[in-house]
């Protein structure tokens, strides 16, 4: 039987304080929360997910390089990165399976400078402004995108 490629659900700088800070704009759930009700949802699903989280780049780019070999999808947080990483994006555009962005706050409400991603330029979809929600709808449509 062959092996099942994991999606790797990768979350950028500052998401490892989610539920501490701006709980205002990004609500109260921890990281931890939201990989167990994504691992949960991937047992439904039958996928199999590998969470990981950096505020480093380079990692975030080393993890992005790995996944061409090792992963089905990619579903990517990459916080502030967004708008600042041409390294992520480049990194991105090396890997041939489908990306999916996701944002907890809608980034177009924000401040100008959130209003453009280098990372949307690359993904097959990108879903902002449903809290951490979001993450379940992109791992629901990863779903479809490496199943068909």
């Amino acid at each position: 039987m062959p092996q099942v490629k994991p999606i790797y659900l990768m979350n950028g700088p500052n998401l490892n304080l989610l539920g501490l800070r701006q709980p205002e704009i990004y609500g109260r759930e921890t990281l931890g929360d939201v990989e167990a009700a994504v691992a949960a949802l991937a047992v439904e699903l039958g996928l199999v997910v590998e969470a990981m989280q950096s505020n480093h780049e380079g990692q975030l780019v080393d993890w992005i390089h790995a996944a061409r070999e090792r992963a089905a999808g990619i579903i990517i947080n990459p916080g502030a990165y967004s708008h600042t990483s041409v390294a992520i994006l480049d990194a991105l555009n090396a890997f041939e399976a489908p990306v999916l962005e996701v944002h907890i706050s809608n980034i177009h409400k924000r401040e100008a400078f959130r209003h453009h991603s280098y990372v949307s330029g690359r993904a097959e979809g990108v879903i902002a402004g449903f809290g951490t929600e979001g993450y379940l709808l992109a791992l629901r449509r990863m779903k479809s995108l490496v199943s068909g």
